[in-house]
Formats: C-alpha cells, sequence, structure tokens
C-alpha cells in the first residue's frame, strides 16, 4: 500500500483473535485419502505433504509453474509457492494473500473459519522464493499476479469444485480486489480487509484530513507531532544513535544513500505508524519532548522502526516498492508542520527505497480503473476498515450499480482492523451471513458449523508494512 513502511515491527494486532494450538499432530485421514494423488496429476505442480499443526487438516505445500509474462507464455517460468490447507474436497475453498511472502506455519483466516473451509495462501511473485530467474521487473503487475491467481484457481478447481472465497488484509486486501477486477467470475465473493485505494496519486489530501481529526483527542495529536520535531531538533543525537544500533547489526544505507535520509523517513512515517497500529489509548505512552533522547528513541525505534530504511530492511518490500512506485501509488501527506526542520521531504517516495538499477515510471491509469470497476461493476465484494487507519483514509466504495457489496468500519479500530468480528454486532451479523451465502453454507448448515479458531497470518503480525 502505497508507502506502507510506516508499518511497525512491534504490531501487536487488535482483539478479537482466538489461539490455536501448535502442537502437532498427524492428519485426520478422510474419505479423499488420494487427494495428494490429485494434486500431483495437475500439470506444472509439485507437491509436498508436512505434518499438520491443525486439527482436521493436511498441510500441503504446493510449487506451481507460471509465465513470467502470461501475454507470452513461451518467454519464461518460474515457481510460484503456495500453502494448501486441505480439510475435504467438498468443502469451500479460501484463497489467502497478503500481497507479499507466503507465511511458513499454518493458520485460518477469517473467511476460512467462517465457512470451515480449505486455505490456500499464494505468494506475490517477485517475492522471495517466487521469483522470475532473471528478474523482468515490467511484469510486477497488477494484472500478470492477478492472472497468475486466474491461473492456480483454474488448476484446482478440477479438484475443489465447490464455492471460492478470496480474501486478503492490506495489500492482500487490494490483491484480492485487483484480482476479482480482472477476473470476477474466478470467486464467488471476495472479502478484502483495510485495503488502501490511492486512486489519484497526486492528490493526497484526503491524509491531511484524517491526521487532522484522527481520534477523539486533540492532545494526543498535538503531542505526536510535537514529538516529531523534537526528534529533528536532536538529529544529531538521535542519528548517532541509528548509526551505532545499524553497525551493532551489520546493516547499511547504500538504497537510500545515508542515515540521514533514512532517518528523515522514518520521522516522516512516525505519526502515521502510530496511527496505523496504536490506539487512541496508548497515546499516554508517548513520550514528553523534555524526554531523555535515549527514551525519545526508544520510542521512536517501536514506532518507526529506526532500522526500517536500511538496506537490509528493504530487501524483501523492494517489489512492493516498486508496485507502489510503478502502479499503486504512495501516500504523500504534507509536513508542513515539520517544516523548515525536513532536508529531504522529496525522498518520501517509492523511487528512494528501489536500487537505481531496477527502471521505474508511473502509470496514472491504473488505479483509475480498479476504483471505476469497483463503484460501477463489483459483485459479492465485502470491505472492512478500521476506523482510525490512515490506509483507509482513501477506501474503496461501492456505488448503486455495484451489486451485493458492502463496505463496514469498525469504530475506534487501526490497520488491525482485520476481522468481521470488530464490527458492532449487526454488521457482524450481516457481513457472517453474507460470506457464508456465498460459500453456500446455508443458514441451517451455519447452525451446527464447527469452525476452526481464526488465527492471524504469522507474517503480517510483524509486517513492517501493513
Amino acid at each position: 500500500m502505497g508507502k506502507v513502511s510506516r508499518g511497525v515491527l512491534t504490531a501487536v494486532l487488535a482483539a478479537g483473535l482466538s489461539g490455536v494450538s501448535g502442537t502437532a499432530h498427524a492428519a485426520t485421514a478422510t474419505a479423499d485419502t488420494d487427494i495428494l494423488a490429485k494434486l500431483k496429476a495437475i500439470p506444472g505442480m509439485t507437491v509436498q505433504e508436512k505434518t499438520s499443526t491443525l486439527t482436521g487438516y493436511r498441510w500441503f505445500w504446493l510449487n506451481y509453474r507460471q509465465p513470467v509474462d502470461h501475454r507470452h507464455p513461451n518467454k519464461g517460468w518460474f515457481e510460484q509457492r503456495i500453502m494448501l490447507e486441505h480439510k475435504s474436497d467438498d468443502r469451500p475453498m479460501v484463497l489467502y494473500t497478503s500481497g507479499y511472502n507466503t507465511p511458513e506455519t499454518m493458520f485460518v483466516s477469517e473467511p476460512t473459519g467462517l465457512v470451515d473451509g480449505n486455505q490456500i495462501s499464494v505468494e506475490y511473485r517477485y517475492f522471495s522464493p517466487s521469483i522470475p530467474q532473471p528478474a523482468v521487473w515490467t511484469k510486477d503487475t497488477i494484472w500478470q499476479a492477478a492472472t497468475d491467481e486466474h491461473s492456480l484457481i483454474k488448476a484446482l478447481k478440477t479438484i475443489y469444485h465447490g464455492k471460492w472465497i478470496s480474501t486478503g488484509a492490506s495489500k492482500g486486501g487490494m490483491t484480492a480486489t485487483y484480482h476479482k477486477r480482472f477476473y470476477p467470475r474466478d470467486v464467488d465473493g471476495t472479502v478484502a480487509y483495510v485495503a488502501p485505494n490511492d486512486v489519484n496519486n497526486k492528490e493526497d489530501s484526503a491524509y491531511d484530513r484524517f491526521f487532522k481529526t484522527v481520534g477523539t483527542d486533540p492532545k494526543c495529536r498535538a503531542d505526536l507531532r510535537n514529538l516529531q520535531r523534537e526528534m529533528l531538533k536532536r538529529r544529531p543525537e538521535m542519528e548517532a544513535r541509528m548509526t551505532a544500533a545499524a553497525q551493532e547489526a551489520g546493516y547499511t544505507w547504500k538504497i537510500v544513500k545515508g542515515v540521514d535520509v533514512a532517518f528523515e523517513n522514518s520521522v516522516m512515517d512516525f505519526e502515521w505508524a502510530f496511527w496505523q497500529y496504536h490506539l487512541q489509548s496508548e497515546c499516554a505512552d508517548v513520550p514528553a519532548t523534555t524526554a531523555s533522547t535515549d527514551d525519545i528513541y526508544a520510542y521512536f525505534d517501536l514506532v518507526s522502526g529506526g532500522l526500517t530504511y536500511t538496506d537490509q530492511g528493504l530487501e524483501q518490500y523492494i517489489p512492493y516498492y516498486y508496485q507502489a512506485g510503478t502502479q499503486l501509488g504512495w501516500p504523500a501527506p504534507s509536513f508542513k508542520h515539520l517544516r523548515p526542520l525536513l532536508r529531504h521531504e522529496k525522498t518520501y517516495q517509492p523511487r528512494t527505497y528501489v536500487p537505481r538499477n531496477i527502471p521505474m515510471r508511473f502509470d496514472p491509469s491504473a488505479m483509475p480503473d480498479i476504483d471505476r470497476w469497483v463503484r460501477t461493476s463489483a459483485s459479492h465484494m465485502l470491505f472492512v476498515y478500521g476506523q482510525n487507519d490512515p490506509w483507509g483514509a482513501e477506501p474503496f466504495r461501492v456505488g448503486p450499480h455495484a451489486r451485493d457489496s458492502k463496505v463496514f468500519v469498525s469504530p475506534g479500530l487501526n490497520h488491525s482492523g482485520r476481522l468481521i468480528a470488530t464490527l458492532p454486532a449487526a454488521q457482524k451479523a450481516e457481513a457472517t451471513a453474507d460470506v457464508r451465502r456465498w460459500a453456500g453454507v446455508s443458514d441451517q448448515q451455519a447452525k451446527t458449523l464447527v469452525s476452526p479458531p481464526v488465527t492471524e497470518d504469522p507474517f503480517l503480525v510483524r509486517h513492517p508494512h501493513l
């Protein structure tokens, strides 16, 4: 999502998640014990079964051969990694993506829990290890990625004949939305959580309006901005601590061209990062401007991540920044309250975080096309946002011609508002009923459904961008 490094490495997701035992056990035998053979019979698919850690599921790792360029499939291939949690081939299938890497431990997304279904977790192209060699960066596009999912769904529907639901949070929610736009008949419903929608990359006043009104405590908003200014006033001392931390970790700042740029970008991130992953109830933890530099740096590191813009911190997210700078767009709030203390304000953009040997050119038509389709043609789509999430300042909206589609907002929540369970009771019931209806789960079946506990994608829990 735009310049999402305003995420924080210390995020703990909001309430509403239930734990799942991590005790390994043998996979439960089912009537379709030949699922392994069925998977192996799919052309271009390799399969490895692992010992399941979730009761009632078998655990498979799949690698599926995808064209680097779906328009010219004879010009190279790569192996796309997919995690399959198999319950039964007559249950609904949920296609989950974070829009980034695939986690390497089992988990249950909320739609999977709601419909007691199977789940595949699809790794986004150009994220390790699903990387074409050599990496042809011009093929890291939303259409190519949507067509990856289209190809995979087509292959797996030879086994899973039931209803399909797609889902994801943040960039994953965007990914699910883009796939639905290009291939609207692939799935029977889509649940997109906290999905940003930067329609016009040159018009970002929505973010400025958001920061002027977020929450109900003007003092908290003022304290955050005052602390940002104090950080910049203490630039030498703050950068000395960043430098020491990077040296200790063996990290460098070659991509962004120095600690001064990295520090300033992280300070510009600070207000965004606080509201993205912290609640208003945590405002009391914000240090006073008279606090020691050690205390201020510790809080800065907690919220913004002092090593976020090191080469090592950026490395695995370069495919995201490439897409942000070529199609997705990026938020650019005004930083009037930080002037004239800023030296590198113009570096606050994706081009700064992508190595210069990778060419980038922005396509301003990509996001308006998606937005127009959602407003006029969306069907069976559900968008869930957190009220205090900066990424929700430019949300998706459904117009009068959209069919069976809704947008809900979780009061007081932030970017962790990834759950229907966090909605007010009436909206929660409505959204739950919609998802189950799309998945072919009848009201009578829903009454007797024993759904697995929902857990968060472990990749997102510590993700510095989401």
